[in-house]
């Protein structure tokens, strides 16, 4: 059955779809020995024979395993399979499966549930989904008014342009110097979070995404990963249960 390229390229493993398309525009990718810059254009790994930057990808294609793992990423660690000042990557703590891409990101400085895979499919749905929910635990300077709050619930406009869907918040606790939320969101803006409280004045000291979807960090502490079953990628798309505080 014919495919898109950009999707076999991602299925093989080579690369994102985003990196997949700038492949073929380089005109490094080959279908039965012609360049093709064309993105629209498709192929049947059963009877074509592609190539990226002259490698034949048909057998990655017919022996590859998908694999999903959800890792709790701890802070200190980037959300990237590459970094040119070599800093620790979340690929670096999920070993042995192959080459793995993150499902969307979570900052340098940010902890909690991220998705890896080889899934092109998956990562495309989750990236796309704005039915699946991502919940965050946030540690913010000071103590926001109801005012500010309600503006980041509504959705807000954020210094770089970009105007928030709706989110739902709530508070957790309060000190004399700071405060924590719950934040539930069907988005992921760059950093999001951390404009949105900019925004109102009160930058984050500690941020954490403790659900996606119906997945939990229960049971998952910093650092560890598990392999995610059928029964678990059903669960990112049902209505998650509130994570303990």
């Amino acid at each position: 059955m014919k495919e898109r390229l950009q999707k076999l390229i991602s299925q093989a493993g080579i690369a994102s779809r985003r990196a997949a398309e700038e492949l073929i525009r380089q005109g490094q990718v080959t279908i039965n020995g012609e360049i093709v810059r064309e993105l629209g254009t498709k192929a049947d790994p059963q009877s074509d024979h592609i190539k990226v930057r002259g490698k034949l990808i048909n057998p990655k294609l017919a022996a590859r395993e998908k694999i999903y793992i959800l890792l709790n990423k701890p802070k200190g660690v980037i959300s990237s399979v590459s970094d040119p000042e070599g800093r620790k990557k979340v690929t670096d703590l999920v070993q042995g499966f192959g080459k793995l891409y993150p499902v969307g990101r979570l900052d340098f400085n940010s902890e909690g549930l991220i998705i890896l895979t080889n899934d092109g499919d998956l990562t495309n749905r989750l990236t796309a989904a704005k039915a699946v929910p991502k919940t965050y635990y946030v540690k913010v300077k000071g103590v926001p008014s109801d005012v500010a709050i309600r503006k980041i619930a509504r959705g807000i406009r954020l210094r770089d342009g970009f105007k928030t869907a709706p989110a739902e918040i709530r508070q957790l606790k309060l000190t004399d110097k700071n405060a924590w939320f719950e934040v539930v969101l069907y988005e992921g803006h760059n950093q999001q979070i951390r404009k949105m409280f900019d925004s109102i004045g009160h930058s984050v000291v500690k941020l954490k995404r403790v659900s996606i979807g119906g997945l939990t960090d229960s049971g998952l502490p910093p650092g560890k990963f598990r392999v995610l079953s059928d029964k678990d990628l059903r669960q990112i798309f049902s209505s998650p249960p509130r994570p303990s505080n």
